[in-house]
């Protein structure tokens, strides 16, 4: 019998077709909010250690998000 052999997963062997017609810096990855939200939620409620590295990292987000998202902030806080 033959062992199996194992291989790391870089991810896609190409860039997807959204990346490749756009110079992309290699550092940075623009994506829709909805594709990654999904699965940053199931990292939180799953208490993943990984997300322990990104804490420090700065993100982007349009005004726009950011103006409901601390509008949102000010509706949760508990009355005095």
């Amino acid at each position: 019998m033959q062992a199996t052999r194992l291989r790391v997963y870089y991810g896609p062997e190409s860039a997807p077709a959204a990346l490749a017609d756009h110079d992309v810096d290699v550092d940075s990855v623009t994506v829709p909010l909805g594709h990654i939200l999904p699965l940053m939620l199931e990292a939180v409620r799953s208490e993943r250690t990984w997300l322990e590295d990104f804490e420090g990292d700065e993100v982007t987000l349009s005004r726009d998000l950011y103006e409901v998202i601390l509008a949102y902030q000010h509706c949760r806080r508990p009355s005095a």
